[in-house]
């Protein structure tokens, strides 16, 4: 019997104003919590991308603070299965390029979009940086 609980991840803001896209359909669907920016919340993950003023965060933030903390909570729960949507690759206005490879060392509890997948498994040509 399968047991797993499916996660929707989706790209928030800070100020957990969860008005358009991914984040409505989290906020009416999955559980969401208006006003609850970065988290697990029912069965939804809301990963920031936005800050609290809506303003899209510098790719580095996103990194080193968003996607680590959704990183490590995806490893302490392997008994869930987030599925994540393309973060940041909408009213953030980020490239799917840009923010696939934050994910490269996400656990295989994660189902990553499949633009992403097919990013992550393209082999870098030698020589390039």
């Amino acid at each position: 019997m399968n047991t797993s609980v499916d996660i929707f991840v989706f790209g928030s803001n800070l100020a957990g104003r969860h008005g358009k896209g991914a984040a409505l359909f989290a906020l009416k669907e999955r559980g969401a919590a208006y006003g609850v920016g970065e988290g697990r919340m029912g069965d939804s993950y809301a990963l920031p991308t936005k800050d609290r003023h809506l303003r899209t965060l510098p790719l580095e933030d996103i990194k080193r603070r968003s996607v680590h903390n959704f990183l490590t909570y995806a490893r302490a729960h392997p008994e869930l299965t987030f599925e994540v949507t393309r973060v940041g690759c909408g009213l953030a206005g980020y490239t799917d390029d840009q923010i696939a490879p934050m994910f490269i060392d996400a656990t295989d509890n994660c189902r990553l979009p499949a633009e992403w997948v097919n990013l992550l498994s393209t082999p870098t040509p030698v020589g390039a940086a």
